[in-house]
């Protein structure tokens, strides 16, 4: 972790993977402002949360991104 513990740092990225569709995963922010994880999948991206500077990919916690 870097900064405030809440990012990851590039080389942990790179391993990290949708684990619905298998596509790379971006930073993003979720409706109520918290970090999430959001997958590159054009056809059907998700966005994972991240609590405590943990990224739970867990494939119950994906929510559909909306366009």
């Amino acid at each position: 972790m870097t900064g405030s513990g809440r990012s990851l740092e590039p080389w942990a990225r790179e391993l990290l993977r949708c684990p619905v569709t298998g596509a790379t995963l971006v930073d993003g922010v979720g409706p109520d402002g918290e970090p999430t994880l959001v997958s590159t999948d054009p056809v059907n991206p998700l966005a994972y949360p991240v609590r405590d500077g943990i990224p739970v990919l867990l494939v119950d916690e994906g929510v559909p991104v909306r366009g």
